[in-house]
Order: C-alpha cells, then structure tokens, then sequence
C-alpha cells in the first residue's frame, strides 16, 4: 500500500520532536557515559556523512538537472558547508560530553595514551563556570542547525513526492539520532547555569518544534512558486547535504578523532553509520534519484 508523503513527513516529525524531547530529559534521568556518548557521535556523523552522498546529494544533481546539474549542486553544497562551519565558530555549539569523566579538566596527550613524540596536546577544561546566560549563544546556534535539519527532512520528502514507498528514511533516521543530543546539550548548559526546571522543560519543547517547523515549511511552502520549485528543492537539499558533511567531519568526529582509547570500537561505529545511510537505499522507492518527469 502506497505511503503518501504528506503522512509520512508528519509521521517523521512526531518521532523527531519525541526523541529530542526524551533527549532533553536525560540528563535528569540518567547519567551518559564518556564512551557511549563517544560511540553515538561516531555512528551519528557516518551516518550523517553517508545520507549527504548517498542520499542528499544524488537528489539535488536528478533535481536540478535542467538548471546547471552537478555544478549547481556543488556550489550550493560548498555554501551549505561554508555556512555551517561559520555557524559552528559562531556560536560554539554541540557541546556534546555529558558522562563523568567530563566534568574534570584532562589531557589528552597525557590520558589517551599520546607518547611523548605526540606534538598535539588536546586539552578539555569543561570544568569553567558556567554563566547563567551560556545557554543563549547554545540554543540560537542549534536552533538554526535544527531548521536546516528541518529544511532537508522537508526537501527531500518533496523531492521524492512523486513516488511511493519509505521516502526520505536516511535524513529521518539521521536527524532522529541527532536531536537528542543537542537537546541534552542545550539543556546540560541550562542546569549548570542555575536554571529551573520549568524553563529547562520550555526551552527543551520549543527547540523539539523547531525541527518539524522547519519541515513542515518547506514542504508546503515551495508549491508557492511551482515555477520554479524543482530548482529550489534542489539547492536545498545541496546546501543541507553540505551542512551534514560539515557537522559530520567538522564537528562530531574531531572531537571523537582525539581518543586514542576505544579506538577500534569508535571507528567500527563510524563504518557502521555509513554501511547503514547506504543500506537505507535499498527500502527507499526505486528511481528516486532521478528526476521526475
């Protein structure tokens, strides 16, 4: 039975918003360990990485293959990059270390078994105070990266509309793993500041909308120029696709890149976060990747 689109999205967009909203509740629930924390950043950026070249990309180059094709999407993927990279120096969000071992300063050099011939020392100091005010700079900057995220669930929905069957599954399942943890970031920061409980739980509700707001926009609101729709779906999934590799080579995996410790574990994580975004294309509908005529 055909899964119309429409319901589908909504569908992605309730599971979103819950998980980031259980995401925000962790941290008063129970406590992340460095290692599994560790584990789900190297899953989440491969998957990430494999849904920007398996999935984002290919459906922008069949979408705007009337308009430039592939060199269209390349800009607007390098823009999406760019664009991402400014956001994360900007704001200096994902702060995504919750566990124990994070709240003492260490060494990495010193901890993660770096000899002494290792010029790098990375060193983490998560243990400064915390202003009560630290949270804004946090959330304005996840909040904008949700809205892409949301963007991209909405783009390639459309982009796939034509046809029938599990559409937009890899950047669903991408962003449903991510969430949580930018939730727990921003709600993280918010408890160290001295914040309530009720303004945690406002805040951690707001941003869990942010994400099918995003969507739920783009999905509807690019029929407004049908001119020009297929052209604009295309460098939205482009820039998105480049924001994905951004936060996944940029963000995620630097950080994961540092531990020596675990190292084979991490790595397989990553690998299988790849195997799983090309895996994906085997349940989503045949052809669609090329583009609608």
């Amino acid at each position: 039975m055909p899964v119309s689109p429409t319901l589908l999205l909504i569908v992605y967009c309730l599971a979103i918003a819950g998980f980031s909203l259980v995401g925000g509740l962790l941290p008063s629930l129970i406590r992340m360990t460095h290692t599994r924390t560790q584990l789900v950043m190297s899953l989440v950026s491969g998957l990430m990485l494999g849904v920007a070249f398996y999935h984002l990309l290919p459906h922008s180059v069949a979408l705007a293959d009337g308009s430039g094709g592939v060199d269209t999407s390349v800009w607007w993927l390098m823009l999406g990059l760019i664009v991402m990279l400014l956001l994360l120096r900007v704001f200096h969000f994902h702060q995504h270390d919750f566990s124990l071992e994070a709240v003492e300063p260490h060494d990495h050099a010193a901890d993660h078994g770096h000899g002494p011939g290792h010029a790098h020392s990375h060193r983490h100091n998560p243990a400064r105070p915390v202003h009560g005010l630290s949270w804004v700079g946090l959330a304005l900057g996840l909040a904008v990266h949700t809205l892409i995220d949301g963007v991209a669930l909405g783009a390639v929905m459309h982009a796939g509309s034509h046809a029938s069957g599990v559409v937009g599954i890899g950047v669903f399942l991408a962003i449903l793993l991510h969430k949580p943890l930018d939730a727990m970031s921003i709600v993280t920061v918010m408890q160290a500041g001295g914040w309530s409980k009720g303004a945690r739980a406002a805040t951690n509700v707001v941003f869990a909308l942010m994400c099918p707001l995003g969507a739920m926009l783009f999905f509807f609101g690019v029929d407004v120029m049908p001119a020009g729709r297929d052209h604009l779906v295309a460098v939205a999934l482009a820039f998105s696709a480049g924001a994905f590799i951004c936060i996944a080579l940029g963000d995620l995996l630097p950080e994961v890149h540092f531990h020596s410790h675990d190292r084979g574990k991490l790595t397989l994580a990553f690998l299988l976060g790849i195997a799983l975004a090309y895996a994906i294309g085997v349940v989503e509908p045949a052809g669609i990747h090329m583009a609608p005529h």
